[in-house]
């Protein structure tokens, strides 16, 4: 894992045309998103539809993901940082596995860039212009200046928060874009929304730490 640095970020959203400052702390974040090997040596198995041991998970839900949290937090002895209940509730403190917020994932995209990209298109992700329509091998792209991997491009990753709770309930953020969007998709401030029940085969995640 990566420790990304603090910092701020802004972030908008294009259905409502609202923009906001978020502070971040320092914290840890996955070089790539988390492939089918380590998915099935924690939960035994993997959703994904395409088949490869270092291919992201994906056809992964929210739920999914923050299952797979919670387990690998138990598997490496650290305080799981999730309740998982009627609903799922963050235990405060935690230095286990969980996903990144939204404003840690933007932040870490960047990379301390201010443009739609931290880089060119085809040297840093995999989309519809060059994935062949599938996934690929993760890390396989060039990072950022972070060191951090498929940022952009390959999959969709999960974030913790909900998109917009007032309109859309308990739909949670995607962030990234994934290897069937087009260029535009592609871009550091792009938001997606999806129920956190729902798992589709350019979905997959990340994961993050906080520092003690």
């Amino acid at each position: 894992m990566v420790e990304v640095a603090p910092g701020s970020v802004t972030l908008h959203d294009r259905r409502t045309s609202t923009r906001w400052r978020v502070e971040v702390t320092a914290h840890l974040l996955a070089r790539a998103p988390v492939t089918q090997a380590q998915y099935r040596a924690v939960l035994g198995a993997t959703p994904s539809a395409a088949t490869g041991d270092d291919l992201p998970v994906e056809t992964v839900s929210w739920l999914d993901a923050v299952r797979f949290c919670n387990a690998l937090s138990m598997r490496e002895h650290l305080e799981p940082a999730y309740t998982i209940d009627d609903e799922v509730t963050s235990a405060v403190g935690s230095t286990g596995y969980r996903l990144p917020t939204e404003a840690e994932w933007e932040h870490a995209c960047r990379a301390g860039t201010t443009g739609p990209r931290y880089g060119e298109l085809d040297e840093i992700a995999w989309y519809a212009g060059n994935s062949g329509e599938r996934p690929h091998r993760v890390g396989t792209r060039a990072p950022n200046a972070w060191g951090l991997h498929d940022m952009l491009g390959n999959v969709w990753e999960w974030c913790f928060e909900r998109y917009d709770p007032d309109v859309y309930g308990d739909y949670r953020v995607l962030r990234g874009g994934g290897w069937s969007d087009p260029e535009w998709s592609v871009r550091a401030g792009v938001r997606r929304r999806s129920h956190p029940t729902f798992a589709i085969e350019d979905v997959g995640f990340r994961l993050a730490r906080s520092l003690p």
